[in-house]
Order: C-alpha cells, then sequence, then structure tokens
C-alpha cells in the first residue's frame, strides 16, 4: 500500500491525502479560470483617472518562452515556472499589481522534422503539444492570466513579428545621432544632396538598382552574399551560435562548412557600443554579462590599409599597430572577398616551392585550400595546432610605413568573424603568426625589444615574443621613427601618421557579427518581402499582413549528403509557384506588377525577440502595443533607467541568442518611437537544473532509472550490475519523472513544495522522488493543525495564543517575507516546517490568530490547500489577494539572547541579557559574573573587548 494510500487513510476519512488533494486542486482551478483570479487589469487611460490601480505598484514577471514538445514535460521543467508563480503570489499578496503569464515558441526545426517523418502538418502536431502542455501546466495551479496567452505560430501573433521586420528593414543607423531612422529620412539626404551618392553622382542619376544597392548597404535588415554556415545534413544554414565547437549542427550533429549564399541579416553591430554600454543599467547576473560582453568584444585599435596593385587596398584592423614595421606577409580568410580580385594568373617569378601547396597556378592552389578549410569548424580553425596550413595568392601588398612588397596567403587560422578576414603578420611578436611562418620558410622582424637574452635577430628564436611593456626597436622610416617608445606611445604616433597619410586610422572593433536571419525551413515567419523583375526587395504594404505560410505537402527543405560541400539549399517554400510568383500593387504608385516572393523564412528566435510586448496588449489588432499599457508596465522609471520586465527567469544557456536579439529589436523598436522601454528585461535570474542519475548497462546503453534495485552501495538492472551518473533528465536518458506522476501519487502542492525545498533557485539539483514524501508529510500536518481528520470539522478556537507561539509566528512571518522578496523558497519553506512544527508539538487546538496567517504564509507555494483551508476557515474571498501577514517587531526580537564570555580564548561564563544592553552595561556584567570572578582569580585586566550582545572576550595582564 502506497504512501499516499495507508491503512490510516482509510481510518481517518477526513486525512489529507493524494485523493483529496486532486479533489481539491481540480475544484480551485476551476474557480480561479472562471473568477478570472489572475487577470491583471491594464490602465485604460491616465492612471490619474484610475487611482486603484495607481495607489498599487505594478510587476511583470515572466518566464522563458517554453516550447511546445511532444514528450511533454519532466519534473525539470517546471522549476522555474513554479518559482515565479511563488513570487508572483507572494508579490500580489503584498499590494502588486502582477501581470504573470505564459505562452509557446511554436515555430522551429522540431516541429518540422516530426512533420517530415511522419507527413502530420506542424501546426497539427504543435497545437496538440500546446494543448498537453498546457494541461500539465494547470495541473500545478500556475496562477497565469490566460487571457494573454498565445503562441508564435498564430497569424494575429507573427503579423506583428512581421512588422517589426518590416520597421528594422525600413531604418538605418544615424551614427551621429546614435539611434535608428526611418529610411526614408536617408533618402530624403541623397535626394537633396545633403549626403552625397557613394560614388559623387547625383541621386536621380543613379538606376533603380543602384539605389537599392546604396540603401541596402545602410539599412538595419539587408540581403548580401556572404560566408554562411552551410548544413546539408539539415538543408539549412545556421547561425554561429547554432554550430558546435567541432563544426557540426547542434541539432541534429551534422557537418557544416562555409558557403557564400545570398542571406538576410540584421545589422546589429551597429549597436554595439549600446548593447555594451547598457548592460551596466541592468540586474543580471554577472556571469551573464561578462559573457555577452565577451561575445560582443570591442576592442581599440587602428585601420590600416595595405595596398596591392590593380586590386585596392587590404584593409586590416589590429590592435597592435606600433608593430607596423614588424609585418613581413599578410594573411586572409580563404571566404575573402578580395581573393578572387588579387590572383595572378601564374605564379611570380621566384615563387617558393612551400608557398604554393603543389600547385600549378594560384587559381588552381586557392580553390583546394578553400574546399579543405570550408569542412573545419570557426574553432578548429583556430585551435594552436602545431601544424599551421595556408597557400600564396601569388599577390604581393605594400607595407604602407615601409614601403616593402610583402606576400599575400590565404589561412584558415584567420576568420571572417572578426576584424576585417584578413591581418597583417609580423610573425616575431604573434605565436600564431610565427607558426606559420616556420612552416612558410617567411622572414621575421623583430620590432618589440625582448626582455630576455634571446637577442633581437627574430631568425633565432624559438617561439614569439610578446608585450606590451617594452620598447620599440627597428621601427623607423624617413619620416617617423617609433624606436625607444613604449607600446602606448608608439600606438598614438603611428596612428597620427596613418591618419596624415590616409592610408588607417584609429578605430573600434567588435568580434559581434551581423545576425544571419534566413532559414530554409517551412516551419517558420515568411519575410513580407518581394522582388521584382530587376531582383530588388520591395516590403508589402502593412494591409498585406499578415503575410500567412501556404499549405504545402512537403514540408522538408531538400536535404544533401552530410559531407557534400558543394550544394545549395532548396526551400520548401520555393517549390510553391502559385505563392512565390504573384502579382500585386503595393500601393507605391507602379500599380499591379509581377513579383518573386521570398522563399526563406525567418529563424526560430524572431518570435521570442519581442513576445514580451505581446503579453502587454495581445488582443490589440491595430497596435504593436497600445504606447500607454507599454509604458505602464515596460517603462522606464527609478532604478531602471530603460525600462523593461521586472523579474525575467529562464536558463543560463540563453546568455548570448535570444537574450542579444531581443536586445537589439528592443533597441530599434525604441529610437523609432514605438516603444519606452529601451531594454526588453531589466531583472535576470537564471535558475539551476534539476538533474537525475542516468544508469547504464555494460554496452554504455542507458536502462530505464525506474527499474534500478540498489544493493550494498551498487546498482541492478535486471540482475545485471550497471554505472550510475548524474546527468540531464530526459526520456532518451530514461530517467524522466513527469509531473503528471508526482501529482498523481501526492498532489500538486506537495510537487510545488518539493521543487521548491530542493536548494537555492539559481543552482542545480539531483532529484530524488524517495524525499518527496516529507513535503507531503508537511501538508498533512498543515491540515490536521486546522482540520480534524475523523469529522472533517475546522479545529480552531477563538483564544489568544501563548506568548511562545506568539514569537514562532511572528519571526516565520518575518523570515518567510524575506525569503519570498529574495526567491529563497527553500529557506522560506524551512521557516513555514518549523512554525508547523511548533504548532503541532504546542498539542490542542490552534488560535484563529495564528492558524490563518499559517494559511497566508503557506499560500504562494501550495495555493490549493491554502485556498481551501482559507475557505474551510469561513472565508468567501480567495487567499490569492489576501494581505501578506506582517510581523510584529517586538515579536521578532528575542526577549534575551546568550552572550559568550571568554578569557584566553576559552568560554567561562554565558549571560542571557537584553538585546539591546550597551557595551558598558554587558562590560560590568560579565566582569561581575562569579565564574568570570573565579576564572581571572586576582589577575588583572589588560583589555576587555566588548560585541554587545553576543560576545565579551576579556585579556588578562
Amino acid at each position: 500500500m502506497s504512501e499516499t494510500n495507508s491503512a490510516a487513510d482509510v481510518a481517518a476519512p477526513h486525512r489529507y491525502t493524494a485523493a483529496m488533494a486532486a479533489d481539491i486542486e481540480a475544484r480551485w482551478q476551476d474557480f480561479w479560470d472562471a473568477e478570472g483570479t489572475y487577470e491583471a487589469p491594464n490602465p485604460t487611460g491616465d492612471l490619474a483617472d484610475d487611482p486603484e490601480l495607481a495607489a498599487k505598484p505594478k510587476k511583470f514577471i515572466m518566464d522563458m518562452f517554453p516550447y511546445p514538445s511532444g514528450a511533454g514535460l519532466h519534473v525539470g521543467h517546471p522549476l522555474g515556472y513554479i518559482a515565479t508563480d511563488v513570487f508572483a503570489r507572494h508579490q500580489r499578496m503584498t499590494g502588486h499589481n502582477v501581470l504573470h503569464t505564459l505562452g509557446f515558441d511554436a515555430f522551429g526545426l522540431p516541429a518540422e522534422q516530426y512533420a517530415v517523418q511522419t507527413g502530420t502538418h506542424p501546426r497539427l502536431s504543435t497545437e496538440s503539444n500546446i494543448e498537453n502542455m498546457t494541461a500539465q501546466l494547470r495541473r500545478l495551479g500556475l496562477g497565469h492570466d490566460k487571457r494573454r496567452s498565445f503562441a508564435t505560430i498564430e497569424s494575429e501573433y507573427y503579423k506583428w513579428t512581421q512588422w517589426i521586420f518590416l520597421q528594422i528593414f525600413n531604418s538605418w543607423y544615424d551614427a551621429e545621432a546614435d539611434r535608428a531612422r526611418p529610411i526614408a529620412e536617408l533618402v530624403a539626404q541623397f535626394e537633396s544632396g545633403e549626403r552625397p551618392a557613394p560614388d559623387g553622382r547625383d541621386w536621380s542619376a543613379l538606376s533603380a538598382t543602384e539605389r537599392a544597392d546604396v540603401l541596402s548597404g545602410h539599412r538595419l535588415a539587408y540581403a548580401s552574399d556572404a560566408p554562411v554556415n552551410w548544413s546539408p545534413g539539415l538543408g539549412t544554414v545556421l547561425a554561429n551560435e547554432e554550430v558546435t565547437a567541432d563544426g557540426r549542427s547542434e541539432r541534429g550533429n551534422f557537418p557544416v562548412f562555409k558557403a557564400k549564399l545570398r542571406q538576410w541579416n540584421m545589422r546589429i553591430t551597429a549597436y554595439a557600443d549600446r548593447l555594451l554600454n547598457d548592460l551596466d543599467g541592468l540586474d543580471w547576473p554577472e556571469a551573464i554579462k561578462l559573457q555577452q560582453r565577451n561575445w560582443i568584444g570591442r576592442s581599440e585599435g587602428a585601420r590600416v590599409d595595405f595596398p596591392v596593385d590593380g586590386a585596392g587596398d587590404i584593409t586590416v584592423f589590429t590592435t597592435r599597430q606600433d608593430t607596423l614595421f614588424g609585418a613581413t606577409y599578410m594573411v586572409l580568410a580563404p571566404e575573402h572577398e578580395l581573393v578572387e580580385r588579387i590572383i595572378p594568373a601564374a605564379w611570380p617569378e621566384g615563387t617558393h616551392p612551400v608557398w604554393t601547396g603543389g600547385h600549378a597556378s594560384p587559381a588552381e592552389a586557392v580553390t583546394a585550400y578553400r574546399k579543405q578549410a570550408a569542412a573545419k569548424s570557426d574553432v578548429e580553425r583556430q585551435a594552436e595546432a602545431k601544424d599551421k596550413t595556408g597557400v600564396f595568392t601569388g599577390a604581393y601588398a605594400t607595407n604602407p610605413v615601409s614601403g616593402e612588397q610583402i606576400p599575400v596567403f590565404i589561412a584558415d587560422y584567420v576568420l571572417m568573424g572578426y576584424g576585417t578576414g584578413a591581418i597583417m603578420a609580423v610573425p616575431a611578436h604573434d605565436a600564431r603568426d610565427f607558426a606559420f611562418a616556420r612552416a612558410f620558410e617567411l622572414p621575421m622582424r623583430c620590432v618589440v625589444e625582448p626582455s630576455d637574452d634571446r637577442g633581437t635577430d627574430a631568425s633565432t628564436w624559438e617561439d614569439a615574443f610578446g608585450s606590451y611593456e617594452a620598447k620599440l626597436v627597428n621601427s623607423a622610416n624617413d619620416e617617423i621613427s617609433l624606436d625607444g617608445l613604449g607600446v602606448i606611445d608608439a600606438k598614438a604616433r603611428i596612428t597620427d601618421w596613418l591618419k596624415e597619410h590616409g592610408v588607417g586610422e584609429g578605430t573600434v572593433n567588435f568580434r559581434l557579427r551581423d545576425w544571419l536571419f534566413s532559414r530554409q525551413r517551412y516551419w517558420g515567419e515568411p519575410f513580407p518581402i518581394v522582388y521584382d523583375e530587376e531582383g530588388i526587395a520591395h516590403p508589402l504594404p502593412e494591409s498585406m499582413l499578415p503575410l500567412e505560410l501556404p499549405e504545402v505537402d512537403d514540408y522538408s527543405p531538400r536535404t544533401f549528403d552530410p559531407d557534400d560541400a558543394d550544394t545549395k539549399p532548396e526551400t520548401p517554400l520555393s517549390r510553391n509557384d502559385d505563392w512565390v510568383n504573384v502579382t500585386l500593387d503595393l500601393g507605391d504608385g507602379a500599380g499591379p506588377r509581377s513579383y518573386r516572393r521570398e522563399t526563406n523564412t525567418m529563424p526560430n528566435w524572431a518570435g521570442s525577440c519581442w513576445y514580451e510586448l505581446r503579453y502587454l496588449d495581445p488582443n490589440n489588432a491595430d497596435k504593436l502595443v497600445d504606447p500607454a499599457i507599454e509604458q505602464y508596465w515596460m517603462g522606464p522609471r527609478e532604478g531602471q533607467p530603460t525600462g523593461g520586465v521586472d523579474l525575467y527567469v529562464g536558463g543560463a544557456e540563453h546568455a548570448v541568442l535570444h537574450l542579444l536579439y531581443a536586445r537589439f529589436w528592443s533597441k530599434v523598436l525604441h529610437d523609432l518611437g514605438h516603444i519606452s522601454s529601451a531594454e526588453p528585461f531589466h531583472k535576470l535570474y537564471n535558475q539551476g537544473m534539476i538533474q537525475a542519475f542516468v544508469y547504464r548497462d555494460s554496452r554504455g546503453i542507458a536502462v530505464p532509472a525506474a527499474e534500478v534495485e540498489e544493493r550494498d552501495g551498487a546498482y541492478y538492472h535486471e540482475g545485471e550490475k550497471v554505472s550510475r551518473v548524474l546527468g540531464k533528465m530526459g526520456k532518451s536518458l530514461k530517467n524522466a519523472v513527469t509531473p503528471d506522476e508526482i501529482c498523481g501519487e501526492y498532489g500538486a502542492d506537495t510537487l510545488r513544495l518539493y521543487e521548491m525545498a530542493m536548494g537555492p533557485l539559481d543552482v542545480s539539483r539531483p532529484w530524488d522522488t524517495r524525499a518527496v514524501v516529507g513535503q507531503y508529510r508537511l501538508l498533512q500536518r498543515l491540515w490536521r493543525n486546522v482540520v480534524d481528520e475523523d469529522s472533517g470539522e475546522v479545529t480552531v478556537v477563538d483564544t489568544e495564543p501563548g506568548e511562545d507561539t506568539l514569537r514562532a509566528l511572528h519571526k516565520a512571518i518575518d523570515g518567510v517575507g524575506g525569503d519570498m522578496a529574495g526567491m529563497r523558497f527553500n529557506t522560506a519553506i524551512a521557516k513555514v516546517t518549523e512554525l508547523n512544527n511548533h504548532l503541532t508539538k504546542a498539542g490542542g487546538p490552534l488560535p484563529r490568530s495564528v492558524a490563518e496567517p499559517l494559511v497566508l504564509l503557506v499560500a504562494p507555494l501550495a495555493p490549493h490547500i491554502a485556498e481551501e483551508l482559507w475557505r474551510r476557515l469561513g472565508h468567501t474571498d480567495s487567499v490569492v489577494h489576501q494581505d501578506f501577514p506582517v510581523a510584529d517587531p517586538a515579536y521578532v526580537i528575542d526577549e534575551t539572547v546568550t552572550c559568550v564570555v571568554q578569557i584566553k580564548g576559552k568560554v567561562r561564563a554565558r549571560l542571557e541579557i537584553s538585546p539591546s544592553i550597551t557595551d558598558a552595561e554587558l562590560e560590568a556584567l560579565a566582569l561581575a559574573d562569579p565564574a568570570v570572578v573565579a576564572a581571572l582569580d586576582g589577575a588583572g585586566i589588560r583589555k576587555v573587548i566588548v560585541r554587545a550582545p553576543k560576545l565579551v572576550n576579556i585579556v588578562p595582564a
């Protein structure tokens, strides 16, 4: 017989059991839905006209968007949802107008892959998953405002995702104003002549295609031919962040290659400084801020131009412009756009054989090397491998300070993702350049004087010498000398010289790259873009939104041999001619014309870049969000200078991707005047992970954790010894425990309490089903303290509690309230347990003045049982909106505290004293204590150290 269905339960018909919990929980969930208990009112106008709402501080609490998986929830998933629910409930009880809701991030690869495998339309499988997940979450008693819930696949939602895309497309970043502005204002500058066209011609003299190309170079959303991460096995391109360290797709583990394709991008780099600077005003974990700072990667240095005869300049960014005289060769990333322009038809006379890679011509060598480099991940390319690879392009560039002709190579250790995709190589002072120069027998020149005894002949060195402390040497021409200068002074002088001579200037560089925004998928938001017969991109007018996905029979992009890098994407939408080729009147005065739709879709990140705004005003068909509503919930205020959600809870794994992208969209919308908040999330809290033991047999195959037996410290499955290791919880690891199982065995309130009691919210912790019963017993004791298990009658009495009980109650109220506000739910539960145990041991019926605060303390944590007990205590209104108890300070402070008296570090006496005693009073009491007098035995006193009220330390003479 289980713990929840024992003989004692039968003997006590009104005992709190799993069956009773199920009944209580279902009834109150129905009640909350029917009454709209958790519906948060929006302002309907000026707050001055709504004194009731104006009197309440607001609190906007959010969880990170869940993806509705077909596997449903395991007990690890709701950890953050329960935590935010507990916090939201406490905030309601402390007088806040709380907005707490949850939607679903439902576009993306999993649903599409399931559709490909089963032939089920991704909408049907996704909606089924949402329905299942909604039911699982409802069973937990989460207090969400359900009117505000939505899924990103709803056309009413992605209409506004498309609308935001168009705002970004129709904007440019004005560096002087340091903000985004409508593209129409830039066009006006070109038309008036205020801003010259790039080639100096009058704007009216440019063709439509030329004007479109110029504007594309400014737009915040633009299409370009650029190196991308191409995964033939998935049939799609991936963002850098979606590629693993070993050069494979994060989803599916397919090889990823570098390819050049025309793709949509977001010019997030324009916001690099603001994304960096505004981190300071956010209440985020420092570790997350550091990850964002590192990803943005700001560095100060110089741009330097190296001329190449007949091909223009190779521009490099360097943070060590002081070493320019030591540059003896250059390296381009294999994908660099200049490579084709600089390679000659044949190898120059006298080309070193090592430089050619054994190829007959530069073109042959470059083609072969590019194919080799495309098969490596960026991490592999940057690894400190002993063997450096590369090939000579056949071209030479001119070092602008020395006039020396230096060879230009391509090598995979240089990436297009940082700087300009080109470097000046100073092998004497850079380890990777040193290794490359050794491999290709290239010259080295010492320009930074070594601090050791190796001398300045770099050809004799065993490794490179790098330092910011040394002096410059061998760094002079007829116009400038850096010799004898320190690095900082040398940098400043050479930077000025470069600018004076028009071959460079000081600049700032960022590691951050523009955001690749195209996916060759079906199950994503269509781009609201069409192309005319000349290939010019045109935005759809707002009246044509939403542009809905067409119904198709084949959802899969064309996939290829995962190892075939010479393939190109073919999207599912491109096969739907009736949808792709259309005749439209875009309202631009051109009348009906033939257009071709964009056949890529937006990435899965698009819908989660702005969903916090839709929660505010989910049924607004006319605006992204009502300005007054957005200002109320998210606008800047004291302590939140850039505005944003008051509390955002989710996993640390989204530190770069989602958070950075959402911040970028918020800043664009803010610049264009659509929202008042420049940041989406003011306070971020990362919850830990619930882990579980994974058991594997001798083959390394996971076996069902529920079927494993422990014997003498070892673990067995069907008689075979298995290994055990703590890891993730999941269906594939056969260790998943569903919330439905625990709710069925103990009730949802028990599950809520257990997950909150397992440890601090921000650390990972192991799941132990056997330990759940501890919180179940707490609820049973709570129930017994209020309700008679035999009769079902409430047992509380209208008498005054004793002094000890008052002190226990008010200390609990004080401690639990502070813990709730600080999201220390495990210690809050410990304090509730301590109070409940005190009341149980005290015996006799509870005074009403104790029972009611006890129920209110429990209400945020275990809302169903609290609601039931509150009603049984005679109240007709919901416990949800009751005031949280307030502690009486007179009972929180101990009447006496114990003071330890030490002599030579040994405890000689303990005094029971008032907590308000002064140092002088405490010293006098300690010195007069008989035990202290005896221990001193007449010895003099050199010093008395008093730390009232807890310690007196006496130092004898």
